[in-house]
């Protein structure tokens, strides 16, 4: 398997992303982006691209903070998501320069394209699709829904797969409502499965010693069945 750190710029950032491509197999194939969680790119979202590699796709690990790292503040990170959760226009900016990252690798067929991220991170794919960037599939896991630009009737070109916590305290019942309301109205293919038991950040195994919080929580059955509906989804359109 072919792994590289590539440095992209964007919204006047640095950022360093992280590409997996299994090499033994020749020609282009379908390029997914993945998002990392609130954190900052880590082996968790690094690992999410190595098993889409060798499940057959490119996958490029974007980083929407800054120099390929983990933000080691908490509180810098939620300043930052307040910020783009007030105005999208940048998170935009950065996971479409990632984009165009994947689209430049020799192995990615630019008419196949997918997006997947956890956390904020699909809270970062969903814009994404609602600024109707050319996906096939976007796939949130345990993703904040919430926007403040909703989607366009017609916009989302997409299929959008959401995989919840029943029990996450971060995405309530009223913030799952209120985007089947905006994905209904703008007429999008959209699902949601809501994993019972669960709370936020069902698939980091790593979830509650490295972020302490105690509303989240690895769940192993939550991580294997969502990480198969996000196949299944792909199988469908590719």
């Amino acid at each position: 398997m072919k792994t590289e750190d590539i440095e992209y710029h964007a919204d006047g950032a640095r950022l360093v992303g992280y590409l997996a491509v299994d090499d033994a197999t020749p020609g282009k194939r379908p390029g997914i982006i993945v998002a990392h969680e609130g954190n900052g790119l880590s082996e968790h979202s690094k690992t999410s691209a190595r098993r889409l590699a060798e499940a057959g796709y490119a996958a490029f690990a974007l980083d929407y903070y800054g120099d390929g790292q983990p933000l080691a503040d908490m509180n810098e990170a939620m300043k930052r998501i307040g910020a783009w959760m007030g105005d999208p226009t940048g998170i935009r900016l950065r996971a479409h320069a990632a984009l165009e990252v994947l689209l430049a690798q020799r192995e990615t067929d630019a008419a196949r394209l997918a997006a997947i991220g956890y956390c904020f991170g699909g809270t970062t794919v969903l814009e994404m699709a609602r600024a109707g960037e050319p996906l096939a599939a976007v796939v949130g896991f345990h993703s904040g829904l919430g926007t403040a630009r909703p989607a366009a009737a017609g916009a989302v070109k997409a299929k959008v797969l959401v995989e919840l916590g029943a029990d996450d305290p971060i995405v309530p019942a009223a913030q799952r409502d209120a985007f089947v309301a905006e994905m209904t109205q703008a007429k999008v293919d959209w699902r949601m499965t809501l994993h019972g038991g669960c709370v936020h950040s069902f698939t980091n195994p790593g979830a509650t010693a490295e972020l302490g919080r105690p509303e989240l929580r690895y769940d192993k059955a939550a991580d294997a069945r969502s990480w198969r509906a996000m196949l299944d989804v792909f199988a469908e359109v590719f």
